[in-house]
C-alpha cells in the first residue's frame, strides 16, 4: 500500500547526537523539513559549518531543507558552573550573584548573567532554574551586591548556561539584547531561511528586527505579556512558535493547552504558519518508544491546526533522532486522516475583504475540491500566496514554485505545501504554462492530471495574486 502523504510539517534541532552527515542524509529521509539551530547554545563558526553539512544533506537525500535561526533573545541564564553538573539538594541554601556568562560559578553561589538581577527580584518570590526543574525560593536581597541567598526548594543537576525564570518585572530585560544582533548578522552571512525570536513581549520586538534582516520572523510565546498581546504580534510575525519550556513555568502549568489551542487559532485566522515545540517526545531522548501521552499530545496540536511540530532535546542530544522524526511523520500521516478539512476551509481563515489573494487563495481551494482536482499549483516570488492558499487547509497538495531558492525552502514550513524552483516569467500566459509543464517533469503530477493554477498580474510583482485558472497537465 503507498504511503499516505503527510501535510504537518516536522522542524528538529540540531545538536550532538544529529550534527553528522549521514545522520543528517537519514532524518531529511526520514521526514525532517527544517533544521532549528539553538543559538544559546554553540559558536558561530560551530552553526556555520552545520548549515554548510544541511546543505550537502539536502542535496545528497534531493528534498529542500529550510535552517531556523533561533536567536537567545532576553533570556536569563546562568553564568559557568565548575565541575558541572553540581547538584542542588531541597533545604540547602546558597546565593545567586550578578556577573556575566563567563563567571564561574558553584553549588554555593551559582552567578546568574545580568547585572540587574537583584532589582528584579524580592524576599518571597520563587526562581526556576533549568525550564522549572530546579526551584529556589528568596530569602533575602542585597541589591547592592547585586546578590540574594535562597533556599532550595526543589533540587537537582543544574549545569552551565540553564535558563533561569524569575517573575519578576520583565521590562527591565533589553527588547532586544546586542548578543541577538551579532548572532542575526552571523546567521545572515551562513544564509539561514528564518529567524525565530525569544521572548517576545510586544509587537515592537519583531519590529526592531525588521530592518536587519530579510528573513521571515517566527514570534516565540514564553512570556504572560506575549499572551496579553497575542493579536498584535500574531499580526506583527510572519510566523508564531508555542514554545511550551518556558510557557510552562511563566504561567500556571494547567493553563498551557488553552493558550496553545487560543495561539494556534488566531494564527490561523491572520493566515500565519504555527510550531508547536517542546516536550513533543521528551521520553524519545532516551527512549525507542514515545509514550501513549506524547503521542497523543502531537495528535491533538495536529488538530488544533498547527503547521508543525518540532523536536528539541530529542533530535539535539537523544539517543534516537531519525526514529523520533520518523514517529512525528507517522503520527501526522494518521492524524490528518480526521482532520476536520470542511470546518478549517470555512472558518479558520479570517478573511481580508480588502486584499484579492486571500479570495483568490480560498477560491482555489473550493475549486480544486469541487472539480476533484490533483493538486493547487501557486507559483509565487515571496511565499505568500503559498501561505494564504495553505491557511485555508485544502485537502489535497499544494505545490509552490518559485525562482527563489529561499522562498522555496520557507515553503516547508507551511502545512500542506511542496516547494521547487522555477524560472522568472514576466508575462502572466508564460507562467501558468510553464507552472503545469513543470509539475509534470517534476513527477508530482501525471499528464491528464487536473490541476487549479494561481498567478498575478502584472505577473512578477509580489502580491498581486488576482486570478486562477483550471489546467490540465
Amino acid at each position: 500500500m503507498s504511503q499516505l502523504p503527510r501535510r504537518t510539517k516536522i522542524v528538529a534541532t540540531i545538536g550532538p547526537a544529529s550534527r553528522d552527515p549521514e545522520v543528517l542524509v537519514r532524518m531529511i529521509d526520514a521526514g525532517m523539513d527544517v533544521v532549528r539551530l539553538n543559538f544559546s547554545h554553540g559558536s558561530h563558526e560551530d552553526h556555520a559549518e552545520t548549515v554548510q553539512m544541511v546543505r550537502a544533506a539536502a542535496d545528497r537525500a534531493g528534498r529542500p531543507i529550510a535552517v531556523l535561526q533561533d536567536l537567545p533573545g532576553p533570556k536569563i541564564r546562568l553564568g559557568q558552573v565548575a565541575d558541572e553538573p553540581v547538584q542542588l539538594h531541597k533545604g540547602q541554601r546558597l546565593t545567586l550573584a550578578s556577573g556575566s556568562v563567563s563567571d564561574i560559578g558553584t553549588a554555593e553561589r551559582l552567578v546568574v548573567a545580568w547585572d540587574r538581577f537583584a532589582e528584579a527580584v524580592e524576599v518571597g518570590e520563587e526562581v526556576h532554574i533549568a525550564d522549572g526543574m530546579i526551584r529556589l525560593r528568596i530569602e533575602s536581597v542585597r541589591s547592592g551586591d547585586g546578590e540574594a541567598d535562597c533556599v532550595v526548594e526543589i533540587g537537582g543537576p543544574v549545569s552551565s548556561r540553564k535558563g533561569v525564570n524569575l517573575s519578576g518585572p520583565a521590562d527591565l530585560l533589553p527588547a532586544v539584547p546586542e548578543e541577538d544582533l551579532e548572532h542575526l548578522a552571523a546567521g545572515k552571512a551562513m544564509g539561514v531561511d528564518l529567524v525565530a525570536v525569544s521572548f517576545v513581549r510586544r509587537a515592537e520586538d519583531l519590529e526592531a528586527l525588521r530592518s536587519r534582516t530579510r528573513c521571515p520572523l517566527i514570534a516565540k510565546f514564553e512570556k504572560p505579556q506575549a499572551i496579553a498581546a497575542a493579536e498584535s504580534i500574531v499580526a506583527a510575525s510572519d510566523c508564531i512558535m508555542v514554545a511550551r519550556g518556558d510557557l510552562g513555568i511563566e504561567l500556571p502549568l494547567q493553563q498551557v493547552p488553552r493558550v496553545q489551542k487560543q495561539l494556534i487559532a488566531l494564527a490561523g485566522a491572520y493566515a500565519r504558519p504555527s510550531i508547536t515545540a517542546t516536550q513533543m517526545l521528551e521520553s524519545m531522548v532516551s527512549s525507542a518508544r514515545p509514550t501513549r501521552a506524547e503521542v497523543t499530545d502531537v495528535a491533538n496540536a495536529i488538530l488544533d491546526g498547527t503547521d508543525a511540530v518540532m523536536l528539541s532535546q530529542e533530535s539535539a542530544i537523544g539517543m534516537y533522532p531519525v526514529e523520533a522524526i520518523t514517529t512525528l511523520a507517522e503520527v501526522a500521516r494518521e492524524t490528518e486522516t480526521i482532520a476536520p478539512f470542511h470546518d478549517w476551509n470555512e472558518r479558520r481563515v479570517r478573511r481580508d475583504s480588502k486584499d484579492p489573494g486571500w479570495a483568490v487563495a480560498r477560491s482555489a481551494v473550493h475549486t480544486a475540491q469541487e472539480l476533484d482536482a490533483a493538486a493547487i499549483v501557486v507559483p509565487t516570488l515571496s511565499g505568500r500566496s503559498a501561505r494564504l492558499v495553505s491557511a485555508h487547509r485544502p485537502d489535497r497538495p499544494v505545490i509552490a514554485l518559485s525562482p527563489s531558492r529561499e522562498t522555496v525552502a520557507r515553503c516547508n514550513l507551511m502545512w500542506g505545501v511542496d516547494g521547487a524552483m522555477m524560472h522568472h516569467h514576466a508575462v502572466t500566459e508564460e507562467l501558468i504554462k510553464d507552472a503545469a509543464t513543470k509539475v509534470r517533469e517534476l513527477g508530482w503530477l501525471k499528464p491528464g492530471d487536473r490541476v487549479v493554477i494561481t498567478a498575478g498580474l502584472p505577473s512578477g510583482t509580489p502580491g498581486t495574486t488576482s486570478l486562477l485558472q483550471v489546467q490540465t497537465v
